[in-house]
Parts: C-alpha cells; sequence; structure tokens
C-alpha cells in the first residue's frame, strides 16, 4: 500500500478512536502496521503470525478484536470466501471495487477489474429492472500452473 494510502488508513482509524473513546495501544499499533504493510488479502492466522515476528506477545484474540475494530471503522474489508475462509484487506488497495479469482487447491487470490463484467452486470440489472447497491464477484478455479499451485499448498502446510 503507498505512503499516503497508509497515513489516510491510520487517520482515519484515530477519528474513528476518538469519536468513540477507544484508547489506542502499542500492540494494536503493531498490528495496523503490519496489516497496512503487508497490503494483501490476510487471515487471522497470517496475519497473527506477521505481527509476532515484531511483538511476540500478541495473542489471537488481539488480532481478531483490532481486525474487528478495523473493518468497523472502515480501514478494513472482511471477506468471506467459499469454505468459510475469512480474510481481510485493508480498504482501497486496488479501487474501491474489484473482483476476486481463487484457487481452490492453494488459497491464491487474484483481485481483477473488468470493464466489460461491470458493464455486463448493469445490463442484466437494468434488465430485470433492479437497482445494483453492492456485488460480490467471486470466480473459483485451480492454477493452470500446477508446480506454483504445489508450492503455495506445501508452504501452507508447513506453515
Amino acid at each position: 500500500m503507498e505512503a499516503d494510502r497508509v497515513e489516510q488508513s491510520k487517520a482515519r482509524l484515530a477519528r474513528f478512536m476518538a469519536r468513540t473513546n477507544r484508547k489506542n495501544t502499542r500492540q494494536r499499533e503493531v498490528i495496523v502496521d503490519v496489516f497496512l504493510t503487508l497490503d494483501q488479502h490476510v487471515s487471522l492466522q497470517d496475519l497473527l503470525d506477521n505481527v509476532q515476528r515484531r511483538e511476540p506477545g500478541v495473542g489471537f484474540a488481539t488480532v481478531y478484536r483490532t481486525m474487528k475494530l478495523l473493518v468497523e471503522a472502515g480501514v478494513a474489508y472482511e471477506r468471506q470466501f467459499a469454505h468459510g475462509n475469512t480474510q481481510y484487506e485493508p480498504v482501497g488497495r486496488v479501487g474501491e471495487h474489484h473482483d476476486h479469482l481463487m484457487c481452490e487447491l492453494c488459497g491464491l487470490i487474484i483481485e481483477f477489474e473488468d470493464p466489460v463484467i461491470e458493464r455486463r452486470q448493469t445490463e442484466v440489472a437494468e434488465q430485470y429492472k433492479m437497482n445494483i447497491t453492492s456485488h460480490r464477484h467471486e470466480i473459483y478455479g485451480t492454477c493452470q500452473d500446477k508446480a506454483a499451485c504445489e508450492e503455495r499448498q506445501a508452504a501452507d502446510a508447513s506453515g
């Protein structure tokens, strides 16, 4: 995430914290810094692993509560993918809207924007006399590069 977006996210969080009379903690600051620096989809466990490299005493519950706070503050999106896979991503990474292409074997997530898909969705909604207020487009499949997919699976299995 570019530096100005990180600062914007931190400023948004600070305003939210002040407005809701919440205090910041050293552990929360580390979690926020790591999350925004990773600048990718991340599970709670992956985030915890990265946070603990900087701050070994941080626990899962603290990461969980902080991510819920970031979602509430509008700094992070919580994404529920297939098979109960919950991941978080910073707001404003690719744009306000993007879609996802995901490998069911290794968990690779590719974000994309496609004007043809967006236009077609609008046409379909108009055809059925609907106003689109939001949508989620997730395409599931498997990687064509089997070797890279197997490497990601092995890396994930080894923790």
